[in-house]
């Protein structure tokens, strides 16, 4: 289940930037209205070039943010109950116990099945980070 390892990523990579946003932010307001703005700054400072790093960080966090809306709708388009149950859980955020009503197996069925899938999405990662295993998964997963 490659597109997990890629959707918790892109997500990762999102908080990140949607934090150094507010840092940056937070620090072009300091050098306007607060302590530092009493302090001389060069057109090659840090300081200085605050907005367009701003500006910048925002646009690649637009890009980041449509890149996973465009991922969550690729992803909601593949088949077979192990994706299904991984979508719910881990993109839409549903709990395992509302996974089991919205498909009405028993909740073990469901438990043991997620555990078994993020075991070899952990395997597979561990055996080989870049790709190899993770194919083999892939085709593995979507044989069941």
């Amino acid at each position: 289940m490659k597109w997990l390892q890629d959707y918790q990523i892109l997500e990762d990579e999102i908080t990140y930037l949607e934090h150094s946003l507010i840092r940056s932010k937070n620090e072009l307001k300091r050098w306007v209205h607060s302590d530092l703005i009493k302090i001389k700054l060069t057109s090659e400072s840090h300081g200085a070039q605050l907005e367009e790093i701003i500006e910048a960080t925002e646009r690649e966090l637009a890009h980041k943010m449509n890149d996973l809306e465009n991922m969550k709708e690729l992803i909601n388009s593949f088949r077979g109950l192990d994706n299904l149950i991984l979508y719910k859980h881990h993109v839409e955020g549903k709990t395992l116990i509302s996974i089991v009503d919205e498909l009405g197996k028993s909740p073990n069925y469901i438990y043991n099945k997620h555990a078994q899938i993020i075991k070899m999405v952990k395997y597979a990662k561990k055996v080989n980070p870049t790709q190899g295993i993770i194919s083999q998964l892939n085709i593995m997963l979507s044989c069941n």
